[in-house]
């Protein structure tokens, strides 16, 4: 991996001032192959930056998320944060006492440097010449903006699923700029069930005729109907079983129906088409394809031994927090992480949020996830 500073256009030192933003970060060479000639990544900072640089916390969002973890909804962002409980004053992550970042990811469609990103070179989109991008890639960048930024250490990186897999890639690749680190729902290596509907999402957007074999930029076309789908496929993992009876039941649907029907409808059915349609409309589907692709290639243990070796590395405190109804990182996986790195000598504990929600619930579930990460911030 290379980020070289002498290559391509360089920003001066960012505004750590509260606000939105873009960095040019120079070049960067992804770890498994391909070049990138010049960086940008899209951030979002709330409260100040002390003198020491060491106040600072790093919030990584989740697969379709994006900097907008904390805020009321504006011209850009339609919603609230996707954190918004979670970041502020009084909230766990204090805004009075911390520095929060919160950047949208390499390979990303929020204003980070992505497949739909032009190509210095040719000034096209990338497309399917974008490099595959990793975990460590996406950390590796965060680490130069956050120097960039005047951060001297992190006291907290934290996040869930994807987002979770960063947090525990801060511990164990940047193991003396940590002090904390929280993963949640998320562990050293997502698993074969996980994968296979990784696939399934792919595989929807790939068959699409619009995608155009990652090319379809200033076409006119696009994948919607794959990505509909994969979106479709991903929002059953991030649900249980007896979550989705208590919300939807076998209840008929209630909405107004968004695709042709085949012998009526059910409200689980017409969820699903509402939740394809609306990513269709703010994410790109090969951001999404990369990054799934990135979630998946995940290996704590990658370039190392074992992970015992990997996790020996490790110098921050981590909480590892599972979810017992998440079926995408089993709450059993995410345990038996947080036991491998205590016996090879990292200081990890483990909590668990009680919930019907399924792996989204640290979206959702916000005073199950405040009893589970406060005491641990805090202490």
């Amino acid at each position: 991996m290379t980020l070289d500073p002498g290559a391509g256009a360089r920003e001066a030192p960012a505004q750590v001032s509260p606000g939105r933003s873009h960095h040019r970060l120079g070049s960067f060479e992804p770890e498994l192959g391909g070049f990138l000639q010049d960086v940008t990544i899209a951030y979002e900072t709330w409260g100040e930056l002390n003198a020491a640089g060491d106040n600072a916390v790093l919030v990584a969002h989740a697969l379709t998320g994006d900097s907008h973890a904390a805020g009321e909804p504006d011209e850009t962002y339609r919603k609230d944060g996707w954190w918004e409980p979670v970041i502020g004053p009084g909230h766990p992550i204090d805004t009075g006492e911390y520095f929060v970042i919160c950047s949208n990811v390499l390979g990303g469609c929020s204003g980070s440097t992505g497949p739909a990103s032009p190509d210095p070179a040719s000034g096209k989109p990338y497309g399917s010449r974008f490099p595959i991008v990793t975990i460590r890639d996406i950390v590796r960048v965060q680490k130069r903006l956050l120097d960039d930024l005047g951060v001297k250490r992190l006291a907290l990186v934290a996040g869930g699923s994807i987002g979770g897999q960063q947090a525990l890639e801060w511990a164990v690749e940047f193991p003396g700029f940590v002090e904390k680190a929280i993963p949640v729902a998320a562990n050293g290596a997502l698993g074969p069930q996980g994968l296979g509907m990784s696939e399934l999402g792919r595989r929807a957007i790939m068959d699409d005729p619009d995608w155009q074999g990652g090319d379809y930029y200033g076409t006119g076309r696009s994948p919607d109907r794959g990505l509909a789908l994969a979106r479709m496929a991903g929002m059953m993992t991030y649900q249980s079983a007896a979550g989705q009876w208590e919300r939807f039941g076998r209840r008929p649907a209630s909405r107004p129906a968004l695709c042709e029907e085949f012998g009526g409808r059910f409200e689980i059915e017409s969820y699903l088409h509402y939740q394809g349609q609306d990513l269709v409309g703010r994410f790109d589907a090969n951001s999404y394809m990369y990054l799934l692709r990135a979630m998946d290639l995940y290996d704590v243990a990658a370039g190392y031994e074992s992970p015992e070796e990997a996790y020996a590395r490790i110098r921050a405190r981590v909480l590892f927090v599972g979810i017992t109804s998440d079926w995408l990182f089993p709450a059993r996986e995410v345990r038996a992480a947080a036991e491998t790195a205590k016996r090879a000598g990292a200081d990890a504990s483990y909590a668990e949020v009680d919930t019907l929600s399924g792996h989204d619930a640290f979206l959702k579930d916000w005073d199950e996830l405040e009893a589970a990460i406060r005491p641990f911030i805090e202490s």
